[in-house]
């Protein structure tokens, strides 16, 4: 018998104990959970599982602990880094299942939600009641609530916002051994021991599955103003920002874009944006709240900020429908590149103010190495995706220069006070150049954590951390 069928062998008393719980075996059923939107990584599974409940997934994971079976944990399948793929042919546990939103409370302005709940029907459910759950990553129509929180999700409006991870109160996990805990409490302020909470938060499944969260929400604002401007440079268009940022105007997004990015995404989507012939690289400005008199006050004072950098010109979206076109063609760049050409996105992110010398480096970078880059990102954070394109490079400069080119890019991140990922995580694409940011005391923490939390090593081997 070979190691394959005797690991799969394994998993028949667990189909026999969790009775309600259906398993795939079927290889043609399993190819989808082999990857993700992660350029073009392919690992085929053991098995998919679909629990139902929490206990269902302690039960699971109960068994697999005791039986040393490798088991990936996997949202929606939108990560960009590759964390939810067996590498080491284990059990993939989707969350489809656990798509209940438990409770929307009112009066203290909390969601209690399952984690397989997508990110963009939480908005919708909450804001019946006129309240908002901010953090929107690009592919909130389609991501997890789950996913958002093994990544640390951002998104274009956290410039005003945050990110995921503030607006998160307590989390119910699953550990290995098949304990079901609480993190934290229900309460906007907890000093009671260490954060447990945060500490899962980007854990990327390496730690225990978090099968529900208490989530904090806002008052919906119910007026929102976009207004892009077009530069025919990327570094003015990127040192705008920062001036705009330190002044007494607050976006709640500031979207920067290459102009090869729109034109690919315009094409991709069928959607509208207003091109200006010169222009090179466009800032997509958003502003929100209660008062439209007074969006049209920050906008006009975003206006007179950005004049000195020679914009090409400035247009603000004339109404709601127009505005969603912009957007579609924003959040939609990322999937319009990978259509076009093999592709490695960095997700890098930099202090804000020093983001003009990071898109220049890049630049230097890709004209050395011969490769083309699309760049967009979140430029109210300093937080940039770099896609490089393939293109007509050979195989032997895509595996061998090109990663050279992206350890320069991430030594230039980190000499400016950034990181290699802002919002994507590490999974397995990243795990080569950790070493770039971390030194053998990081490994050393890190590895006490997993340790202490996973002792058998059965959450998501393979990835980062072995």
């Amino acid at each position: 018998m070979n190691l394959q069928n005797a690991t799969i062998d394994k998993l028949n008393p667990l189909v026999k104990l969790v009775t309600g719980v259906e398993f795939i075996f079927n290889p043609v059923e399993l190819i989808p959970f082999g990857s993700d939107y992660t350029e073009d990584l392919f690992f085929p599974p053991m098995a998919v599982c679909f629990p139902n409940s929490v206990e269902e997934v302690s039960q699971i994971l109960r068994y697999c602990s005791q039986h040393s079976l490798p088991v990936y944990t996997r949202g929606a399948g939108t990560g960009l880094s590759g964390a939810c793929l067996p590498v080491l042919y284990g059990l993939v546990l989707s969350t489809k299942n656990l798509n209940k939103i438990v409770s929307i409370d009112t009066h203290n302005l909390t969601i209690t939600t399952e984690t397989g709940v997508i990110n963009a029907d939480i908005k919708k459910a909450v804001e019946e009641h006129g309240l908002y759950y901010p953090p929107d990553p690009a592919s909130q129509e389609s991501s997890t609530i789950g996913g958002n929180l093994a990544h640390g999700a951002g998104g274009p409006r956290a410039v005003k916002y945050g990110i995921t991870r503030d607006y998160v109160l307590n989390l119910e996990i699953v550990l290995p051994s098949g304990e079901i805990v609480w993190t934290g409490a229900n309460t906007l302020k907890n000093s009671t021991g260490f954060s447990l909470t945060h500490l899962m938060i980007g854990s990327e499944g390496m730690l225990g599955i978090i099968t529900k969260a208490v989530l904090k929400l806002i008052p919906k604002p119910t007026q929102e103003l976009l207004m892009v401007a077009a530069f025919d440079n990327l570094e003015d268009c990127a040192a705008a920002v920062n001036d705009v940022l330190i002044s007494k105007f607050k976006p709640c997004a500031i979207e920067f874009m290459e102009k090869s990015g729109i034109e690919l995404s315009m094409k991709a989507t069928q959607a509208s944006f207003p091109i200006h012939a010169q222009a090179e690289a466009y800032l997509l400005f958003a502003f929100d709240g209660f008062d439209g008199e007074d969006l049209f006050a920050q906008a006009e004072g975003v206006y007179a900020i950005l004049e000195p950098f020679h914009p090409l010109e400035i247009i603000p979206a004339p109404n709601g429908d127009i505005g969603n076109e912009w957007w579609k063609v924003r959040r939609a760049i990322g999937l319009a590149v990978k259509q076009v050409s093999a592709y490695k996105e960095e997700d890098t992110v930099v202090p804000r103010a020093s983001l003009p010398s990071l898109l220049k480096k890049v630049k230097e970078i890709g004209f050395r190495y011969g490769f083309q880059s699309v760049c967009y990102g979140h430029a109210g954070d300093g937080n940039l995706h770099i896609n490089i394109l393939k293109n007509n490079l050979s195989q032997s400069q895509w595996k061998s220069d090109i990663p050279k080119a992206i350890v320069e890019i991430f030594e230039h991140c980190k000499a400016l006070g950034g990181t290699i990922s802002g919002e994507h995580g590490v999974g397995l694409v990243q795990k080569e150049y950790l070493p770039i940011v971390f030194d053998d005391t990081h490994y050393r923490l890190m590895r006490g954590i997993k340790q202490t939390f996973d002792p058998m090593n059965i959450l998501n081997p393979g990835k980062w951390l072995d």
